[in-house]
């Protein structure tokens, strides 16, 4: 028996899942493609000098994106919290080892109050990790560029806009108006922009640091991705010897996900034009079910990402579909933040032509029960 034999949810008592939910974490994000699965082999297989593995692979991560300098880190969690640590410390070796050090007093990092949200864990969670305080700006349903401005303070250490669909949308800044206040009070701008699809346009919209997911949009390993201001970047780096020992990412995943980022570049990700192609026949067949509606909705930040939306009419709930669809040895993993309005959303981006087959099967067996 292989090794890959012997690796099956039986060996392990687990379920097999079906990610109609998108890239999430909880369910282990992404699949890898082989390239990128054989350099996490060599990575594993080989020994390197760490220290120049990390700066050679962010050299050539920024040159593919045109940009100063990139680090690849363990998560884009890993990525608030040191890059924030790395603003505080400005590069004092002394802070690296004493991040919480009273003799650093300058820690607020201003965020959109709308902004400040939980995705997993909340993002001042990461940036109290980093060192940092949280300094909400607006309100919850708006902020505007005055509300940033207005919470600048001499203790001000950076600003830190979240890209995110978890995040309020409405009557929100843009990423270039806060770019345009950063500039003007001489702060670094953050962007957490984890699953966003787009590798170059947060720089150009003037983001000195902005994070990504390895295992999102990319599909690399469990990772993440800091690009920006080269003396920014030398400082994230140097939490490697702070806060970041405890996030340290290993060799195979950093060769992994360098290689699914220049293949992520050179063949791009599904079109939506391809995604809505494939959403036709199984809105089809979900309409096919009574007590369900199905049809095609955009992401809700706007990405190119299309995906079926379930309106369920009875005679169940449609928190009561979500809990029976995650049942059985079979798990049927959906988005469902709005299931308590009923609404159910399926993202197809990880889900082929017969597990489409399967949610239809399993979702008209529960309606017809």
């Amino acid at each position: 028996m292989t090794v890959t034999e012997g690796i099956s949810y039986q060996k392990y008592g687990l379920k097999e899942v079906i990610n109609a939910s998108g890239k999430m974490t909880i369910l282990g994000v992404s699949k890898v493609s082989d390239n990128v699965l054989a350099a996490q082999q060599f990575g594993g297989q080989h020994f390197f000098e760490m220290s120049d593995l990390v700066i050679q692979t962010g050299r050539h991560i920024a040159q593919l994106l045109e940009v100063e300098d990139a680090i690849v880190v363990s998560s884009a969690s890993a990525g608030i919290a040191q890059s924030v640590a790395g603003i505080i410390g400005q590069g004092d070796l002394f802070h690296a080892y004493h991040p919480y050090t009273k003799k650093v007093s300058r820690r607020e990092i201003i965020v959109p109050k709308g902004h400040n949200v939980d995705y997993g864990t909340p993002v001042e969670v990461m940036v109290g990790l980093g060192g940092g305080k949280i300094v909400e700006a607006g309100y919850a349903n708006m902020c505007h560029a005055e509300h940033i401005e207005m919470m600048v303070t001499p203790e001000t250490a950076a600003i830190l806009y979240i890209k995110s669909h978890h995040t309020v949308q409405k009557s929100m800044l843009s990423v270039a108006e806060a770019a345009a206040i950063a500039k003007k009070y001489q702060l670094p701008l953050i962007v957490d922009a984890a699953a966003e699809e787009d590798l170059e346009k947060y720089t150009a919209e003037g983001a000195n640091l902005v994070i990504y997911s390895g295992g999102k949009a990319i599909e690399g390993p469990t990772s993440g991705l800091v690009i920006g201001d080269a003396t920014l970047i030398e400082w994230v780096r140097l939490q490697t010897k702070g806060i970041g020992r405890a996030m340290k990412v290993g060799k195979e995943n950093i060769l992994g996900f360098t290689t699914a980022i220049e293949d992520y570049i050179q063949n791009d990700s599904e079109s939506g034009h391809a995604m809505k192609a494939r959403l036709q026949p199984f809105l089809a067949d979900l309409n096919t079910i009574a007590g369900i509606e199905a049809t095609e909705e955009q992401d809700g930040a706007g990405r190119d990402i299309y995906r079926a939306k379930v309106a369920v009419n009875g005679p169940v709930t449609a928190l009561e579909v979500v809990k029976q669809l995650k049942e059985g040895q079979l798990a049927i993993y959906t988005r469902e933040y709005r299931a308590n309005n009923g609404v159910i959303e399926f993202d197809i981006r990880a889900v082929n032509q017969y597990e489409m087959t399967q949610i239809v099967e399993r979702l008209r067996s529960i309606l017809n029960n």
